[in-house]
């Protein structure tokens, strides 16, 4: 049983109306999970864990801080401490990379199971816009360059949580890319980035750049509002 089946099995908060209306909407605007998956019910199945991976990873984070609470707004504000590059990290920034390591275990666990075909999770991609050209970044890439101090030239990279593919012929190709989005406070709406200026794609979503970049359709998946674009 996979982490968000145990969830599921102990009693999930999610209505069924409400999964199965956003495993419609998810079956229309991607075909290709509907041809993958064969059916509706299996597209919702396969959403409604994922989103529970996002509640999963919520619950136990902010359990683990807070006890039977969330954050405040001026606690998620709050400097927790600075990265190695004297960069101020927010609780909200390290609460979130928390819920994402769960989730990303969570995910693993799901996709294994009822995913058919090949899936990336956290693979990072070297994007050029206007050549239109996509090449993966290994990990072991991203670790040297960081050791070395050169993380300039991830500059022109894009890291996309979740990417779903058809097959292992297509893995720079996507039917759907998916990032999970943990607001803090939790009654802040869950949004797609926008790249700053020391960033190749300045300006844009990390919503937009996925699309272009892999094809496919790009969504959020986040505790509240489940899934969404």
């Amino acid at each position: 049983m996979t982490h968000a089946s145990a969830v599921i099995a102990g009693g999930s908060s999610a209505a069924p109306t409400t999964t199965a209306a956003v495993a419609s909407i998810l079956g229309r605007s991607v075909p290709a999970l509907l041809a993958l998956l064969e059916n509706d019910n299996a597209v919702g199945e396969l959403e409604e864990q994922l989103v529970e991976c996002a509640r999963l990873a919520e619950r136990q984070v902010n359990s683990q801080f807070f006890g039977n609470r969330s954050p405040t707004r001026q606690e998620c504000g709050e400097e927790v401490f600075a990265d190695g590059c004297a960069v101020p990290i927010s609780r909200a920034m390290y609460l979130g990379e928390l819920k994402h390591t769960v989730a990303f275990q969570c995910a693993q666990q799901v996709l294994e199971q009822l995913w058919p075909a090949p899936f990336s999770i956290q693979q990072r991609y070297r994007y050029y816009p206007n050549a239109k050209f996509l090449e993966p970044v290994s990990k072991q890439e991203v670790a040297r360059l960081i050791a070395q101090g050169c993380t300039r030239e991830l500059w022109r990279t894009i890291e996309p949580d979740i990417v779903l593919h058809v097959d292992r012929s297509s893995l720079l190709r996507s039917v759907l890319t998916l990032d999970f989005k943990f607001p803090c406070p939790e009654t802040n709406e869950p949004r797609w980035t926008r790249y700053r200026e020391d960033s190749a794609y300045f300006g844009r979503t990390q919503g937009e750049i996925y699309k272009e970049a892999l094809g496919g359709e790009a969504w959020i998946i986040s505790p509240q509002g489940g899934m969404a674009r």
